[in-house]
């Protein structure tokens, strides 16, 4: 059942982020924010931390891929950063005490790394012509906000949830 429910729920929550994307733009004081729901590397994070290193890498590839086809006119940014982050998520939490708060906090540390990634690249390639400091205060600050309320709302379900599949995996269930 685990084998089905895991792609289950990454397909549901990849198909959740262009619906909360409709909500940005946001104008708030003269000023318009970008809010871009990163519930999949969320979602990845807590696989690469609690389920295992290799699956959450294959999710990341395909999932990656599936981003650049469904979202993207250029095939390769997010199939090579998905994966990237699936394996530095399970290398980071390696070395760091394995708690719910240290896989939230290295959740938005993620996204920080996604946003600022596929910023860059798409500066190299002139798809974007706002600076550093714009991308900084428009999109990447409201971004880190809202992705912090669905990890407060969603990591501990996540944790729960996966936690008990590695028990149960572990005693042969």
């Amino acid at each position: 059942m685990t084998r089905f429910l895991i792609p289950l729920i990454a397909v549901v929550l990849f198909f959740l982020e262009p619906v909360f994307s409709l909500f940005s733009p946001i104008e708030l004081g003269g000023m318009r924010y970008t809010l871009v729901p990163r519930f999949l590397i969320v979602y990845f994070v807590f696989l690469a931390s609690y389920y295992g290193r290799r699956n959450t890498i294959i999710y990341g590839l395909v999932f990656g891929l599936l981003y650049d086809m469904y979202h993207i006119d250029i095939i390769g940014i997010y199939t090579f950063l998905y994966p990237l982050i699936c394996f530095l998520a399970a290398f980071i939490i390696r070395h760091v005490h394995r708690s719910i708060f240290s896989v939230m906090g290295l959740s938005l540390v993620m996204i920080i790394f996604l946003e600022v990634m596929s910023y860059l690249f798409a500066s190299l390639i002139a798809l974007t012509s706002i600076g550093f400091d714009a991308f900084l205060t428009t999109r990447l600050v409201p971004t880190v906000i809202a992705n912090s309320v669905f990890i407060l709302l969603f990591g501990w379900l996540f944790h729960n949830w996966l936690y008990k599949r590695v028990i149960e995996k572990q005693i042969g269930m």
